[in-house]
């Protein structure tokens, strides 16, 4: 397994120039004298030059491969689809580089679940999971830690857009954002909900799922786009997920709303207001913008301190096995007697 990068500057290849590259892109420019990305890698060699112009990366490549045996490189951040998720890891891992890779893993928790193996004594390996690195959810984290509101004993989250119903212009916002979620068998939950469920266990630690029901309303969508999810918590707290994405009234960006009940007060997230309530009462506003390019700028500095430093990851394979396998009984639930609409 690489260790020869402690303490320095990380020589980065990212795979993939799509669209959420250009935020991975942004952070790793935040720590240029501590990482650098010297190469990228697309098929599509229009869209790799025109990032490689925007952030000043001296070579592209049109695969993996060509990049990998050709570059000397310490680290790999990995933003392509999913469905080449695992074959990517593994062919880092054979260059015995450190891997940071897009979530999910794989399509599947059985495909995760035997790379993870394959790779666990071969390379270094964190999953972008970057929501869980928003400052607001890192601000929850430490009031819990405190225990400003004693015992959680209820919570709820949800997301409510409009994103599937027609603007003005008559486009649907959530497909014209990312229109790869329209062809997804395994959408909202896979795509979207599971950084809400990894959130969830940063805050409240191992969760058991009780119910869930998923279901279509949109036709523009090959997969679910509503979902109706209740979990427990490891001493019997109720956690509820709701999500639609075709709901009017609300705007078509999501924005979080996390409410946690605790024994002697209750935190509050709506928005870019978080509110603190009971003995230690406070309210904190957040830029949402900054926010979310922060949460991807911090992930990726978690993963160079970690490599350079020889630290576990938080967001590590293991770990994020542990979502993965929620995400995965959430689709399994119609054969256990929940229900899939």
């Amino acid at each position: 397994m690489s260790g020869s990068t402690t303490g320095t500057r990380l020589r980065v290849g990212i795979i993939g120039a799509g669209w959420v590259t250009q935020h991975h892109l942004k952070g790793w420019a935040g720590l240029k004298d501590r990482a650098e990305v010297v190469a990228i890698a697309d098929p599509d060699q229009d869209r790799a030059r025109k990032r490689a112009e925007e952030f000043g990366i001296g070579m592209v490549f049109a695969s993996a491969e060509q990049m990998l045996a050709q570059t000397a490189l310490d680290a790999v951040d990995i933003a392509a689809p999913r469905e080449y998720h695992a074959d990517l890891v593994r062919l880092a891992a054979q260059h015995d580089l450190a891997v940071l890779c897009q979530k999910p893993l794989a399509p599947t928790y059985a495909e995760a679940a035997v790379l993870v193996e394959e790779v666990s004594n071969e390379c270094r390996l964190m999953v972008h999971e970057n929501w869980r690195f928003r400052s607001y959810y890192r601000t929850i984290a430490r009031w819990l830690a405190e225990g400003r509101i004693g015992e959680i004993v209820q919570a709820e989250m949800c997301l409510f857009t409009s994103g599937l119903l027609k603007d003005g212009q008559g486009l649907l916002p959530a497909i014209q954002r990312q229109p790869f979620i329209a062809l997804l068998d395994r959408a909202l939950v896979m795509e979207i909900l599971i950084h809400h469920i990894d959130t969830l266990r940063f805050l409240l630690g191992d969760l058991s799922l009780a119910y869930a029901s998923i279901g279509r309303s949109s036709q523009a969508m090959r997969g679910e786009d509503r979902a109706s999810i209740v979990f427990e918590t490891g001493t019997g707290a109720s956690v509820s997920l709701s999500a639609n994405l075709a709901v009017h009234g609300r705007a078509p960006a999501q924005a979080d709303r996390l409410t946690l009940i605790g024994s002697r007060g209750t935190i509050e997230l709506e928005g870019d207001t978080l509110q603190c309530f009971g003995d230690s009462p406070c309210t904190m506003k957040f830029d949402l913008d900054a926010t979310y390019l922060q949460s991807y700028a911090s992930a990726i500095e978690h993963f160079v301190e970690c490599v350079q430093k020889s630290l576990p990851f938080e967001t590590a394979a293991f770990d994020n096995l542990k979502t993965l396998g929620l995400v995965e009984r959430i689709y399994e639930c119609k054969s256990d007697g929940m229900r899939r609409s």
